[in-house]
């Protein structure tokens, strides 16, 4: 199995149950880990981040809806972290109730293995951002991870501040980047700011005083519009 591969912790206190989910995760080149109960989660979660809870809801002591419920308040490293809870419980008011706590989606016991691993590729496959790697805009193309823009197919040079700069705003592309958080990641300070977006606006816009891709959000900063 690759390190790399999605770690799912099981929160069950069924250990029979638990552990055939562990065999059939396991053999679906998922990393699993087994808890008992809420306090077992807790302590396998300090320091630890999953990418998937595969959370019981009837358990003995604290149960699966406060557990999720005090892991989206209190999670740290796992606050964002998808769950998927398995119930006996089947009335659409329990499952409103896990989904106001957080809880990403329901499987109702007994449930087929198949479901449930349709279930967690779904999920996985929401909460995974996809990776952007080139963004367009108008006859230009900018490669983030390169800091390399074209124009049709023509390098276009950019200082490093400028590259930088671009980076940062292709990598929020269609959201207002401050001032403040452009001059952390270019090292311009102040003003300086606003005057590599104007030698960059020279370069990627017909009009610089009437900028289409490049534009000033008043109150909020400079946002790139990608097609």
């Amino acid at each position: 199995m690759q390190d790399n591969a999605p770690h799912i912790m099981v929160i069950d206190d069924d250990a029979r149950l638990a552990s055939l989910l562990k065999q059939y995760l396991s053999e679906n080149k998922y990393r699993v880990s087994i808890a008992s109960n809420a306090e077992d989660a807790r302590g396998k979660m300090d320091g630890l981040s999953f990418d998937l809870l595969v959370l019981d809801r009837m358990m003995p002591g604290e149960d699966g809806l406060s557990l999720a419920k005090d892991i989206r308040e209190n999670g740290g490293l796992n606050k964002t972290v998808p769950i998927l809870m398995l119930t006996a419980m089947a009335e659409a008011g329990d499952r409103i109730d896990g989904l106001e706590v957080g809880v990403d989606d329901y499987l109702t016991k007994p449930f087929e293995p198949r479901e449930l691993l349709l279930r967690i590729d779904a999920i996985l496959r929401r909460a995974t951002p996809e990776i952007v790697h080139t963004i367009h805009f108008g006859d230009f193309t900018f490669d983030i991870n390169k800091g390399e823009l074209l124009k049709e197919n023509e390098v276009i040079n950019l200082t490093s501040g400028e590259q930088i700069l671009l980076k940062t705003l292709a990598g929020s592309a269609g959201v207002p980047v401050t001032r403040d958080d452009l001059s952390l990641t270019s090292g311009a300070q102040g003003r300086a700011v606003d005057v590599q977006i104007t030698r960059l606006r020279r370069k990627i816009e017909d009009d610089p005083k009437m900028p289409r891709y490049l534009q000033t959000v008043r109150g909020e900063g400079y946002i790139l519009w990608a097609d």
